[in-house]
């Protein structure tokens, strides 16, 4: 009789691992794989995606960088309170949470550290080889979800965190995911060949999500769209983060993106971003899209979008740790345009359009499928 032993280990390493994104990613997966909760939101765990050879959810171990105190199994409770997790959910997973919380380094730079850049990296990057020895990982991939950066001002100055963080991926032979607007591994200095998998900037979640899918809609039916505004009002750290007007633009760029490439030209109208506290986790998300019909009827298209950042964003995070995990153990390089689906700004190669995403992301899977036969 043949026995085969337990599945090999991917490590999750979260850049802002105690935030509430990184927080809800932890504690979902957690209930995914005991059965307690159904995998809603999660691409890779429906029919296209069997066979691809992903690593299961039960096999992901997380670790992580932050620079804020609050451990894991408190920071849940706060989301239970909230309504953004399930009320008996940080209870029923919370060695999950302890065990993750006592896998999370401090990051930086914090005030006070003299560490220059190349140091930082190096401390970073034997934290992230040193998860992935001490637990015995066949792989870790690096996903970034903490808090949206300014975009850096002088190119030859010290390197922003995020790209400290990419980094140190890079140089730990770690795969690496920029879920954030923040400049990660586009940093100039940072430009090259990679010799690991590396994808995308700036998940998509919301109101771009739905860009993705009336931009070209507009294109197709040839009617002519006039402006296009919006109004995200949003809280949390993001929202308090986002009132920086030079985070709200690194942020607005992607949205700006899609429009230019599925239009084929921007229209006037601008997205602002509001801070407010009281929304916490939650964000409301306004299109007022005015278009021109036939024979110059005009016309208007408004769309309301409300919904939960971190219920939205933790299935596509772990979605891409797993393609990612997958493309790195079948030897994949560089940047993966194929996972164009999940981002606002993806890499080059890829189109803006969700359906033109969505069947490059099914040839990613073909991919996988057929390396691995």
């Amino acid at each position: 009789m043949t026995t085969t032993g337990p599945s090999p280990r991917t490590g999750v390493w979260l850049v802002g691992a105690r935030g509430s994104l990184a927080t809800t990613v932890v504690a979902g997966c957690a209930a995914v794989a005991a059965g307690l909760r159904p995998p809603v939101g999660m691409v890779t765990l429906t029919e296209p995606f069997a066979d691809c050879g992903l690593p299961g959810v039960e096999t992901l171990v997380f670790g992580g960088h932050d620079v804020v105190p609050c451990p894991l199994p408190k920071r849940a409770e706060q989301l239970a309170a909230q309504g953004v997790l399930p009320h008996d959910l940080p209870s029923a997973v919370r060695g999950e949470l302890a065990a993750a919380d006592r896998e999370i380094r401090i990051g930086g730079p914090v005030r006070g550290d003299r560490r220059d850049d190349d140091e930082l990296i190096g401390a970073f990057a034997e934290h992230i080889a040193d998860f992935r020895t001490r637990n015995g990982l066949a792989r870790c991939v690096v996903v970034n979800v903490a808090s949206t950066e300014p975009a850096p001002g002088d190119p030859d100055g010290r390197l922003p965190a995020s790209s400290l963080y990419a980094a140190a991926a890079l140089r730990a032979g770690a795969p690496y995911v920029n879920f954030t607007p923040s400049t990660g591994i586009r940093h100039p200095r940072l430009a090259g060949p990679c010799d690991v998998p590396v994808a995308g900037r700036d998940g998509k979640t919301g109101q771009t999500m739905l860009r993705s899918v009336l931009g070209p809609m507009f294109a197709q039916r040839a009617l002519t769209v006039r402006a296009w505004s919006g109004v995200n009002l949003l809280g949390g750290g993001d929202g308090a983060v986002l009132a920086d007007p030079a985070a709200a633009a690194a942020k607005n760029a992607g949205k700006a993106r899609v429009l230019a490439e599925t239009l084929g030209t921007v229209p006037e109208g601008v997205v602002h971003i509001d801070d407010v506290p009281s929304l916490g986790d939650w964000k409301t998300a306004w299109d007022h899209i005015a278009f021109e019909g036939f024979l110059g009827a005009r016309m208007v298209l408004q769309t309301t979008w409300q919904g939960c950042d971190s219920a939205l964003a933790a299935p596509l995070v772990l979605d891409l740790a797993r393609l990612v995990a997958r493309a790195h153990e079948r030897g994949l390089t560089g940047p993966l345009p194929e996972l164009g689906f999940y981002f606002k700004d993806p890499d080059e190669g890829a189109s803006s359009a969700l359906a033109e995403q969505y069947t490059a992301l099914l040839g990613l899977a073909e991919r996988l499928r057929e390396t691995g036969a």
